[in-house]
């Protein structure tokens, strides 16, 4: 078969045929090494058997008067030889060799080979008294003998005058060898049926339990498990019922130190193992712990038969990312309102023009520039252009709600500040939409002020609302805190945590029955200090 389509059909096999044959052919290896294995045992067990067979014979043979009396003499003799025949044929024996001190044939099954020597080499032990089995090849072919030596006038111990060599050749031996492996036979079928059996089990009982797929099907789904894993941003670990740690991320190992699975979970991460020890898993979601002195999320996922899967993440970078979720939300919402305030002075002025009153349409469209221009010339000086286009969109935002919103006269920023735009952008935009939340619809006032000095710079986010609410004076800052509702409360926590982040500062007070909340920054590092 070429290669090419054994390979074909071998992708094509199930796990459960390549179970059963790879099975199959284990079980036919360690039955042929069992039945060889059978076969030198039976063997040598045949040998043996027939040795003490010939042995026997040889003994009963050697003690005749009448082969005292012919090995004694010497010479072959026919009565002899006839005697000696009848006596193999009785034994079942294949020969029987009776031979002088000089090792000639006096009895033999082959007349004409009498007075010939007798071959096989074997004569010296019972030359010297000693019987013995042995094998060796003779005229005859290769034979089991026993051999016997003859003593003269048959008194065991005196001199030795012949030798009787009684045999079996060896198809004897194979004979008893195979009759034995026949009578075994069922036994090898049997064995190999149940094991046939038993390995339909296992490979259906294997299949089940790794649902039905096949081991490429696994090897592809293990390697679209490492590539999410890689993908991942956030650190995964699954830990099993016993605490260990079997499956770590990239991420994960980052995060732990660069210590991965396998691994108790005491050691990786104690805070984790004792929060979920002792009890069933539960599925839990932005869990709070602290891994190697840092902050982190956690998310579990309890599995199946005990366990838990765990993803989890610096609660600085999920801070981030919300709050730029903040910031194009509230970019969102600038845009919205700008384009809603366009709308409408676009209909007053096409009204006007329909009524042909122009002049009053020249002198809205006048005001609005003027307004516009007013408001840039406040923020000349603030030279960070993202904050400035935010506080553009927050006075288009303030106009649609009715609020008065103002820049502060002499508000002013370098450019050193850019490169900490996000900061300032978040501050002032929770700060902003909180004030313009405070005044809860009614027509109010907003006003920003920012300014720098030798130390840093200050912002100020002042509002004629109610202020904060008593109950909620200490704990303002803190992640969830707020008045609004559930799901509010991480607008200023994150502000606090970036600004704190930086070494600044974030504080609100009341000042003149108006709620002011301010923050301030030290110099960018590498920055020198110098006049205002």
């Amino acid at each position: 078969m070429p290669r090419s389509l054994w390979s074909t059909l071998a992708r094509r096999s199930t796990l459960q045929g390549r179970l059963v044959r790879l099975h199959l052919l284990v079980l036919c290896g360690l039955t042929a090494l069992l039945v060889v294995i059978q076969t030198a045992q039976l063997y040598s067990a045949a040998r043996e058997r027939l040795g003490e067979r010939a042995l026997t014979a040889s003994r009963l043979v050697a003690r005749l008067p009448l082969v005292v009396q012919g090995a004694a003499a010497g010479t072959p003799n026919a009565a002899l030889n006839n005697q000696v025949n009848v006596l193999r044929d009785e034994a079942g024996a294949d020969f029987i060799v009776v031979g002088n001190r000089a090792g000639l044939r006096l009895a033999h099954p082959l007349p004409e080979r009498l007075g010939q020597p007798m071959e096989g080499g074997d004569n010296a032990e019972p030359f010297a008294g000693r019987e013995v089995v042995s094998v060796a090849r003779g005229s005859l072919g290769l034979s089991v003998r026993g051999k016997v030596p003859v003593w003269r006038g048959g008194v065991p111990g005196s001199e030795v005058v012949g030798v009787v060599s009684t045999g079996y050749l060896m198809p004897q031996v194979w004979y008893l060898v195979g009759h034995a492996l026949v009578s075994l036979l069922p036994w090898f079928v049997l064995a190999l049926a149940l094991g046939t059996v038993g390995a339909v089990w296992a490979a259906r009982r294997l299949r089940t339990e790794i649902l039905n797929l096949e081991p490429e099907q696994i090897a592809a789904l293990a390697q679209q498990q490492r590539a999410v894993l890689a993908a991942l941003r956030e650190g995964v670990l699954a830990a099993d019922g016993r605490g260990q740690v079997t499956l770590t991320s990239e991420r994960a190992a980052v995060l732990l130190g660069g210590q991965v699975a396998p691994a108790p979970l005491a050691a990786l991460w104690p805070e984790l193992a004792q929060v979920t020890a002792g009890r069933p898993t539960e599925r839990a979601q932005n869990l709070e712990l602290t891994l190697r002195g840092q902050p982190v999320l956690v998310n579990l996922e309890p599995l199946e038969g005990g366990g838990f899967v765990a993803g989890f993440r610096d609660r600085a970078e999920a801070l981030a990312l919300a709050e730029e979720l903040t910031h194009a939300r509230g970019f969102v919402d600038v845009l919205r309102a700008q384009t809603h305030e366009y709308q409408n002075r676009l209909h007053v002025l096409s009204g006007l023009l329909q009524l042909g009153r122009g002049e009053e349409a020249l002198r809205v469209l006048n005001a609005e520039i003027h307004a516009d221009a007013q408001f840039r010339q406040l923020l000349r000086d603030v030279q960070v252009p993202r904050l400035v286009a935010l506080l553009a969109g927050k006075r288009e935002r303030a106009q649609e709600l009715g609020i008065d919103f103002a820049v502060a006269e002499g508000s002013a920023l370098s450019a050193v500040w850019e490169r900490h735009a996000d900061t300032l952008v978040s501050a002032v935009g929770n700060f902003t939409e909180n004030a313009f939340e405070a005044l809860g619809g009614q027509p109010g006032q907003v006003t920003v002020l920012i300014g720098e000095d030798p130390d840093g710079m200050q912002l100020e986010v002042e509002d004629s609302g109610p202020g904060v609410a008593p109950a909620l004076t200490g704990t303002l800052y803190a992640q969830g805190v707020s008045s609004k509702g559930e799901g509010r409360g991480y607008g200023l926590h994150g502000v606090m945590t970036r600004v704190a982040a930086l070494g600044g500062a974030v504080r609100h007070t009341r000042r003149g029955g108006h709620t002011v909340f301010q923050l301030s920054l030290p110099f960018p590092a590498g920055r020198l200090r110098g006049p205002a």
